[in-house]
């Protein structure tokens, strides 16, 4: 009844302005063109992208345009009175029927604002219907669904599950085409990715309503395919990410920044390393990096996949991009080039981008290197970078206390390198500068002259330690012990092995067992068993070992059965049992030596 009156008051005013002669208007003046006032709905893509900006509201808001603006313009050839009269008839008229905007506009034009009521009604049959008669429902209620009204229902729609707005955009879609606008698409696709009871299923649901309506060019744009590469990065649908990411050509879109981290890191979240260095070489061809911190981030996944061929392309697009990496993620990039035999001289050259500022807390990345160096034995390199870590001003003081375990890797590879010349000079720096040597670096030296039988600079080297107040080891003293035997030089052995003894009260086993096995190779039998006797006496029992190589020592090379027999008892009294072969050693000797005694006694007679 009410639409009745409007629409007989609106008559009148027509009629009305009818009456009144006028000139041809001039021109109208442009006029906005207006939309329907939107809300932005909420945005997850920011629970993703901490850095990006605020969203832009969908629409503006602007007034709804007068349709006759030709009634308002002022008469040139008609007189004043009939001019007066229409006024005052429009004033009055305008009284009575109000704004002109309600009157006259379109209800299913392109103008049109969605009713306040429709969209109550729509709402509470949506909320109250069960999810698989949503469509059946709508279809009873009659229905208009233009892009106003279903733009409104889905802002509105606060007590709808995400599988109830997917039905309702997929039957107003299907019911009205232009419903299923790009604004209407962005209002739905947030409201799924905002809510909290998202599933798989409506992830899923609502891919295949945007593939249906991708087809058309315009109808999606990156930043709503990025949402929805969100929503499966956020339920751990890694591949149905990946598929977003595949269709942006098929769909007309270019991918931004956002687009390639958000599909790496769904990737990421089933370690599908592969994948993630596929999207980065993309990235990296586009040139379209995310900030420093986020393209940090990709940079790290990548190593951590061992992806460090396409982690150190990275590096060097985005540096060309005048992107600054965060020192965290060179600092990994280098220590994974240098775990990898083929990219240590990489993460050499890498080296050189610590500058300034950074190179003061850059210790653990040239130590990472140097140790690399170390292990696939290029000493040389290895040496160079030490030297010129120690040279660098950043490098003094407290940072270098720390630098320890560096130096000791590398005196260790020099010694197997047998740059014997080069260790002891960069041992001797450490005593006088610093960082302070401990026991493990003064024996690899000691262990390396050792055996090269350089034992005047070994022993030297052992009173060096003791001048820093550190103790030579048990190891110290046997590395030393088996150099001198090695040289022949027993008594200088056993008098280490006298001296080992006032400054570690209990010695090990070790000790012993090369004093014995030196007599022994020597033929002194005789002290042999003496040190066996001795180490008896200290406390430790001789165990099969050195049984065995005395008594396969004195049947082999003495002949001597009864003291080998003797030594056997000793260690069956100790609950030893000798191997098997040495028992048939004695027995064979001694009836070696039986035969021996009848082929002599038959020649006699």
């Amino acid at each position: 009844m009410t639409a009745m009156i409007w629409r007989s008051r609106a008559r009148v005013l027509l009629l009305l302005r009818s009456t009144i002669p006028r000139s041809p208007p001039p021109p109208p003046p442009p006029h906005p063109t207006p939309t329907l006032t939107r809300f932005s709905p909420p945005r997850p893509l920011s629970r993703f992208l901490s850095s990006s900006p605020d969203p832009i509201p969908y629409a503006c808001s602007s007034a709804a345009a007068d349709p006759f603006p030709e009634a308002f313009s002022s008469p040139t050839e008609v007189s004043q009175d009939a001019t007066e009269a229409g006024e005052d008839n429009l004033c009055s008229m305008w009284e009575e029927a109000g704004d002109a905007d309600d009157i006259f506009a379109s209800p299913g034009g392109a103008d049109a604002v969605a009713d306040d009521e429709e969209v109550a009604r729509v709402c509470a049959a949506v909320e109250s219907t069960p999810e698989d008669t949503i469509a059946s429902t709508l279809a009873d209620m009659i229905v208009d669904f233009n892009e106003p009204l279903l733009a409104a229902v889905l802002l509105a729609a606060e007590q709808c599950s995400c599988k109830k707005l997917i039905y309702l955009f997929n039957y107003a879609a299907k019911n009205n085409p232009a419903a299923k606008s790009l604004s209407n698409l962005e209002i739905l696709v947030s409201k799924v990715a905002d809510s909290d009871e998202i599933d798989k299923t409506d992830a899923y649901l609502l891919w295949d309503s945007i593939k249906e309506i991708g087809s058309v060019p315009g109808s999606v744009s990156t930043p709503l395919l990025n949402e929805m590469i969100a929503i499966f990065w956020k339920l751990e649908k890694s591949k149905a990410a990946l598929e977003v990411f595949s269709k942006f050509d098929e769909f007309g879109c270019t991918p931004d920044s956002d687009s390639y981290y958000l599909v790496i890191e769904a990737a990421r979240k089933k370690s599908m390393f592969g994948s993630v260095c596929e999207v980065c070489e993309k990235m990296i061809g586009s040139a379209c990096f995310p900030n420093r911190e986020k393209t940090g981030r990709i940079l790290t996944y990548l190593c951590e996949g061992k992806k460090v061929k396409t982690a150190h392309s990275l590096y060097l697009a985005a540096k060309e991009k005048k992107i600054q990496i965060p020192k965290t993620a060179l600092d990994f990039l280098v220590g994974a080039l240098a775990r990898n035999d083929e990219t240590i001289g990489t993460a050499l050259e890498l080296l050189e981008e610590y500058q300034g500022e950074s190179l003061k807390h850059a210790g653990k990345s040239f130590a990472t290197v140097v140790h690399a160096l170390c292990r696939v034995n290029k000493m040389e390199d290895a040496n160079n970078l030490l030297t010129r870590m120690v040279q660098l001003e950043e490098y003094q003081g407290e940072s270098l206390k720390n630098a320890g375990k560096t130096f000791a890797t590398v005196i260790h590879g020099l010694c197997r390198k047998k740059k014997l010349e080069d260790a002891k000079t960069l041992l001797m720096r450490m005593v006088n500068v610093g960082p302070a040597p401990g026991n493990a670096v003064f024996n690899f030296v000691i262990t390396a002259l050792s055996k090269q039988g350089e034992m005047e600079d070994a022993k030297d080297l052992m009173r060096v330690m003791e001048s820093q107040g550190i103790s030579p080891d048990i190891y110290t003293y046997s590395v030393l012990m088996s150099g001198y035997i090695k040289g022949g030089m027993i008594s200088e052995a056993h008098d280490l092995l006298r001296e080992a003894k006032k400054v570690h009260p209990k010695l090990n086993r070790v000790a012993y067992h090369i004093l014995i096995r030196g007599y022994c190779k020597m033929e002194d039998f005789e002290k042999a068993i003496e040190c066996l006797k001795e180490m008896r006496k200290d406390g430790l029992l001789p165990n099969v070992d050195e049984y065995d190589k005395l008594i396969q020592s004195l049947c082999l090379k003495a002949l001597d059965w009864r003291r080998a027999e003797k030594l056997l008892e000793e260690m069956e009294d100790s609950g030893l049992c000798l191997r098997g072969i040495s028992r048939s050693l004695i027995a064979a000797v001694k009836e070696l030596e039986g035969e021996e005694m009848q082929s002599k006694a038959s020649q006699e007679a």
